[in-house]
């Protein structure tokens, strides 16, 4: 699968973990379809390294899990990034 795929994949991927997390993100829909972009790169290349996963089909459920997997991740880490401050 090329990058316009993981492009799109990406994109799918980072409105389903937006659903899939609870409570409110920051950065709007726009900052999180980047970050599920990210994520799913993410996932990708974490799990051809880790599990050998061949990531070539686009509608493989593997391929799936993975880049939702890694842009939760990567939305969870924004969050605690940005997480809102309270005033002492």
């Amino acid at each position: 699968m090329g990058f316009f795929g993981f492009l799109l994949l990406g994109l799918i991927a980072g409105a389903i973990a937006k659903l899939i997390l609870p409570g409110q993100q920051g950065g709007g829909w726009f900052v999180t379809l980047l970050l599920g972009v990210v994520g799913a790169l993410l996932g990708g290349f974490l799990g051809g390294i880790l599990f050998n996963a061949p990531l070539q089909d686009f509608f493989s459920l593997q391929t799936w899990l993975l880049a939702i997997g890694g842009s939760i991740v990567v939305l969870l880490i924004y969050g605690l990034a940005t997480g809102r401050r309270r005033a002492a």
